[in-house]
């Protein structure tokens, strides 16, 4: 058994409340004071980083997001758009002397780019007035590009009418004849598809660029990181759906010169999908990533360059295994900085675009975000366990960082966090799992703790060293518990084999590695093994239905978003397993062997059941299935309702609710606190 310890008491304070004032915990309440900084951008000459910073009203029940202006060295921290006005996705222009964003203002019905000069005094002028509304900003040459979900057969004065329209109307069906009908917790219009347009930065007529081609987006989602332009504004690089069947995507990779009416696919020999397009800084070179295997999100995502001029692909990171992520090109077209999920930590690496060579940049904490200049100038986000996302200055060298921001500084300077640290135990077929292991606020090593051991969605989404807003390990281990993630068979970050050792056998392994921490945990002079409680959300609360089902040593379980019968799942936006290894009817002993729903007649354990109605990832019916049986069979449970969340509960009073909700639910079963 290893331990790695690696931080061991931050010290942080409520508003109001001074340095030599009691110390106080992070709570649920604590938590949603915090300011949360998002991705920065930062301007070609490096002169310039803004980001976005959000803060939440308790009152309103409202976030309200504004664009913060940095400089390099950290002497300026400063608004630059109102409170009170959305504004999102920041982009400079070429030169650097504007910033486009997009907010939506005074008479605006929908997102619109907004221009703020940034070498002059002056306000943000409106570029755009598109009626559906913009997002998937970039700008490149004299151009700002956009998307925008479309009907396609429409002109932007039928498709203002259009809106009109339905916002009037009293009905509120929907109608489809094929697939996608919905995404994670909004639906799919099938009349619309999604398009990448662009606008005279001097101001013009919008004109259409993928809708030429004939060749939509993704239907099911779409970003900035769907598309990409080169830098003389020449040729697009754009993802799409080639099946075009809604069933089973195959994303490809068309690349088409802009202002003709045709685009080619370029990776079609690929049957996975190929993401995330970006042209090199000198326009000779399209990266991407490529993926190839169907229906399978975590397999290991790899860097391939495609020679504009030579026509040819080469992949180069297909001697490493971690998945490439949050890539940005260097300036001088040579290679790539980017964060990787890699064994538990978010880690910036340096890829090579000759050879593909890596060199790991950062240690311990989790970074993201990554923006580079012309001069080499690289920032990013950094968080860890102990702190919410920091705005960084990174050396590309050593690593090292210089913190850019203060935000936060007050209301944290007095709160105790406990400590954590990262631990190896042996799992399923003998193999080491990586677990956190959160320590509470004072905690006595003399003393016996409750555990808490929480169960990470996904399944392939390892737990990172990063600050989790929804399940915050350090607000539950300020109730008095010892608290732990494990990365059990099946997270990312940890190689290809252990990611995909669970598929299609979501059952066994990851249920072995879960027994295995609690026995690991048990073996510890300071748990009290009869004062143990679990739980997790969507693939955790699935493997938390598996435990209700099995021997298991915990008092009660908290079942969040539960994938609980894998037949009903087909009603949700993805159906587990259906392209790999064929749908239930194709494979019925896959379903049976592994869906929690069949061991029911085992349930005797207690259960706090959670769900949202907006849930379509996961779908509502799931968790009033396993409520319903749970309260068949007699066995305590308490089932919790959110009308207007989704797969996560986002809104701040709602989580506040949540919160406490667990608090009682885990306390009843595990008294809280050192004995």
């Amino acid at each position: 058994m290893k331990r790695l310890v690696l931080l061991c008491l931050l010290l942080i304070v409520p508003w109001g409340v001074s340095a030599s004032d009691e110390k106080t915990v992070l709570s649920v309440e604590l938590m949603w004071e915090l300011k949360r900084l998002g991705a920065p951008v930062i301007s070609p000459n490096g002169d310039h980083i803004v980001a976005p910073v959000t803060r939440f009203d308790m009152d309103t029940d409202r976030g309200h997001t504004q664009l913060y202006l940095f400089n390099p060295d950290g002497s300026v921290q400063r608004p630059l758009t109102a409170e009170g006005m959305r504004a999102s996705e920041a982009t400079f222009s070429p030169d650097g002397s504007t910033l486009a964003f997009i907010s939506q203002r005074h008479d605006d019905e929908a997102g619109q780019i907004y221009l703020l000069p940034m070498d002059s005094p002056g306000e943000a002028k409106r570029l755009t007035q598109v009626p559906t509304g913009v997002y998937g900003l970039k700008w490149a040459g004299e151009h700002l590009y956009f998307i925008a979900r479309i009907w396609p057969e429409k002109n932007w004065d039928e498709m203002k009418e259009q809106i009109s329209k339905e916002r009037s109307s009293n009905v509120s069906a929907h109608k489809w004849t094929a697939l996608p009908f919905s995404h994670f917790d909004h639906w799919i219009d099938e009349n619309r598809q999604a398009h990448v347009f662009r606008i005279p930065a001097e101001g013009g007529d919008v004109e259409p660029v993928t809708q030429k081609f004939g060749i939509e987006l993704p239907r099911s989602s779409q970003s900035r990181a769907s598309y990409d332009v080169d830098p003389s504004g020449t040729w697009i690089a754009f993802t799409s759906d080639s099946k075009q069947d809604g069933v089973d995507p195959e994303i490809d990779i068309f690349l088409g010169r802009i202002g003709s009416d045709r685009a080619e696919n370029i990776t079609e020999d690929n049957p996975g999908p190929d993401s995330n397009p970006m042209f090199s800084p000198n326009g000779q070179i399209l990266a991407y990533t490529r993926q190839v295997i169907p229906g399978f999100y975590a397999d290991t995502s790899n860097i391939v360059l495609f020679d504009m001029e030579r026509r040819t692909h080469r992949e180069i990171t297909g001697e490493w295994d971690r998945s490439a992520s949050g890539l940005v090109w260097t300036p001088d077209s040579q290679g790539f900085f980017g964060s990787i999920d890699d064994a538990a930590t978010v880690r910036v690496y340096h890829i090579n675009a000759r050879n593909g060579q890596v060199r790991a940049v950062t240690g311990e904490t989790n970074f993201g975000g990554l923006a580079i200049a012309n001069n080499g100038t690289l920032v990013g986000t950094n968080e860890s366990f102990l702190y919410p996302p920091r705005l960084v200055r990174i050396d590309p060298q050593s690593g090292a960082t210089t913190r850019l921001d203060t935000f936060n500084d007050e209301i944290l300077a007095n709160v105790d966090f406990g400590t954590y640290e990262s631990v190896t135990y042996e799992g399923y077929n003998g193999q080491e799992i990586q677990m956190w292991v959160h320590y509470p606020p004072g905690f006595d090593a003399d003393k016996k703790y409750p555990l808490f051991l929480l169960i990470h969605g996904g399944p392939h989404n390892a737990i990172s060293n990063g600050f989790h807003w929804r399940w915050n390990a350090q607000t539950f281990a300020s109730w008095g518990y010892v608290t732990a993630w494990h990365n059990f068979h099946g997270s990312s970050g940890f190689g290809q084999a252990f990611t995909d050792s669970i598929n299609p056998d979501w059952k066994t392994a990851p249920y072995a590695d879960t027994i295995a921490a609690a026995e690991w945990f048990k073996e510890q002079p300071w748990i009290d093994t009869e004062r143990m409680v679990a739980g997790g959300a969507s693939y955790g609360g699935y493997l938390s239905s598996i435990l209700l089902g099995k021997e298991h040593p915990f008092n009660a379980l908290l079942i969040h978003a539960a994938v609980y019968n894998m037949y009903s799942q087909m009603s949700a936006d993805f159906a587990v397993h259906s392209v790999r290894f064929g749908n239930y009817w194709d494979n019925p002993d896959i379903y049976k062997s592994i869906s929690p729903h069949y061991f029911a007649e085992n349930f005797n354990t207690p259960a706090l059941i959670i769900h949202g109605q907006l849930d379509y990832r996961v779908p509502v019916g799931q968790g009033f299935e396993l409520f319903r049986t749970l309260q068949s069979r007699g066995v305590e449970s308490r089932m919790i309702y959110f009308p207007d969340e989704n797969h996560w509960i986002l809104k701040p009073n709602n989580s506040v609710y949540w919160y406490n909700e667990v608090k009682d639910w885990v306390t009843r079963f595990a008294e809280p606190g050192g004995q």
